[in-house]
């Protein structure tokens, strides 16, 4: 019958434990290499543009923010029109209008809260000592 001294058991313990955790960091890299839009060689990084597929860079900050205030502008174009043939008789979906109108009341209101908190941010950064 063999014994197992309390040192080595710790050390088996250990290992076990410094094994999984390689196992687990080499699983969430995999993983951000796979999801990333960089692609792995530079996931994370942060240093370059995540290229598109004709070999230019990806759009900025404000391209980004302008598609989404399009899209907003768009739900709510679309809303009043579907408002307006209702109004008309065009239409004769209430759920649909009252749906466009939902969606764009949603939008504009998502929209007015990533606004303040793009404002919030400037005014921190603005507050910031040199």
């Amino acid at each position: 019958m063999s014994t197992v001294s309390p040192v080595s058991a710790r050390e088996g313990g250990i290992q076990q434990i410094m094994d999984m955790r390689a196992q687990i960091i080499e699983r969430n890299q995999t993983l951000r290499a796979i999801h990333s839009p960089e692609g792995p060689s530079v996931a994370g990084t942060g240093l370059l543009p995540a290229p598109t597929g004709n070999g230019a860079p990806a759009p900025g900050f404000a391209d980004t923010l302008r598609s989404a205030l399009e899209g907003v502008n768009s739900v709510q174009s679309r809303a009043e029109t579907l408002s307006s043939a209702y109004q008309t008789g065009e239409v004769t979906d209430v759920a649909q209008v009252m749906l466009a109108r939902q969606e764009a009341g949603i939008a504009f209101e998502a929209t007015m809260q990533v606004r303040n908190k793009l404002l919030s941010a400037y005014q921190d950064i603005m507050r910031m000592g040199v």
